[in-house]
């Protein structure tokens, strides 16, 4: 292995290509089949939708459900698009064929009281015909006042502050507020603006200087009374949290990787789930006892509960066998360096190409791959 400590600064990468960023429809070509991507706003998925995932994977896909840093869900080796598509419709997961790519949505898993937002945010974007034209990686995001969903660097979305709504533009406080009632309005409007100035930029943060026109499209909102005051994000949401008589139940996943079959096995359980951008879920509103069967349960099927399992710091794109643009096969190299017992500080991620698809935002440990078990090491 071949190791450099190397500073590197953020690449947009090529933005003259076009926007690989799958959907349902339109999938991305893999060495392993197509990827196939549903959306699911808010990351909240009812008992009823684990068995359709699970059957979509097993149909159609390699058995997984893959979960994305966008809170959404993936299926790979997919050979039969139409018929994968198809299924996807029928059972109500794509609501429109227009806006497939557009509905991404995240919010703060246990901010309860906004979660409804995500879904009147996503049925305002439904209802927009000029945000169908937005790039893929375009992200929303609705913030409970933790400061955790601000941390992802979303295009547009609001952070609770108590009587408003401070607005949040390409991953910065924009200085003005909204209402409770305005918020799907607000978002909808600067993403229907950026959708006409954009170009050929994807995020926000890829054109600073558009922030102007942006908010010249929602004028009349005032000044915040109230300027969010958080220090560093809290971490995911892993283990037990009792909240208001209920018990709420964080579990990371290794790779974010979900057999089909641990994804029956959360149905059976008839909770809402919130899906998270930090591959990990949150199983909502148990009492005590189930609380603790499903720890027990669960665990050893490779929910991760521990808060200090090594796994949640190690992360890895797809790589061989299923990506033809890495040399290395990096999660089982992620793995293989997690099971040394040597693993550095903080975040990890091991990266199968320079996209380093999947890496984690702010300071991390970067395995870069150039061949097979040979890896540049810097920190980004």
């Amino acid at each position: 292995m071949t190791t450099s400590l190397l500073s590197e600064s953020f690449s947009l990468g090529d933005r003259n290509r076009g926007d690989g960023c799958p959907g349902t429809l339109n999938m991305h070509t893999a060495l392993d089949g197509k990827i196939g991507r549903i959306r699911v706003p808010g990351g909240h998925i009812t008992p009823d939708i684990w068995a359709i995932l699970a059957d979509l994977a097993d149909s159609f896909g390699d058995g997984d459900i893959h979960i994305t840093t966008r809170g959404n869900l993936q299926v790979r080796g997919i050979q039969d698009t139409e018929g994968f598509a198809a299924a996807v419709r029928g059972h109500g997961l794509l609501p429109s064929p227009a806006h497939d790519r557009v509905r991404n949505i995240i919010v703060s898993p246990l901010g309860f009281h906004i979660h409804d937002l995500a879904q009147k945010l996503d049925q305002a974007l439904l209802e927009s015909t000029q945000v169908t034209t937005l790039s893929g990686r375009t992200l929303f995001g609705i913030d409970a006042g933790q400061g955790d969903i601000f941390g992802q660097q979303v295009d547009f979305g609001v952070i609770d502050c108590g009587t408003e709504f401070h607005i949040i533009i390409g991953g910065e406080l924009a200085g003005v507020s909204c209402q409770r009632d305005n918020v799907p309005m607000v978002l909808v409007r600067l993403a229907e603006t950026w959708a006409v100035h954009r170009g050929k930029a994807w995020r926000v943060l890829e054109k600073p200087g558009i922030k102007p026109e942006l908010l010249a499209a929602i004028g009349g909102y005032s000044a915040p009374a109230v300027t969010p005051n958080f220090g560093e994000p809290p971490s995911r949401p892993i283990g037990w949290f009792d909240i208001d008589g209920s018990v709420h139940l964080g579990a990371g996943l290794r790779f974010g990787v979900l057999p089909s079959q641990l994804a029956r096995m959360i149905g059976v359980i008839g909770a809402t789930v919130t899906v998270t951008p930090w591959h990990s879920l949150v199983i909502h509103g148990l009492n005590e006892d189930i609380a603790e069967q499903v720890v027990r349960v669960l665990a050893p099927q490779g929910l991760i509960f521990d808060v200090n399992s090594t796994w949640l710091r190690v992360t890895a794109c797809t790589g061989l066998p299923g990506c033809a643009k890495s040399p290395a096969f990096t999660r089982d190299d992620a793995a293989h360096h997690i099971a040394r017992g040597n693993v550095e500080e903080g975040l990890v991620h091991f990266s199968g190409c320079e996209r380093r698809c999947g890496h984690p935002l702010g300071e991390y440990t970067d395995y870069l791959a150039t061949a097979e078990n040979e890896y540049e090491v810097s920190r980004r």
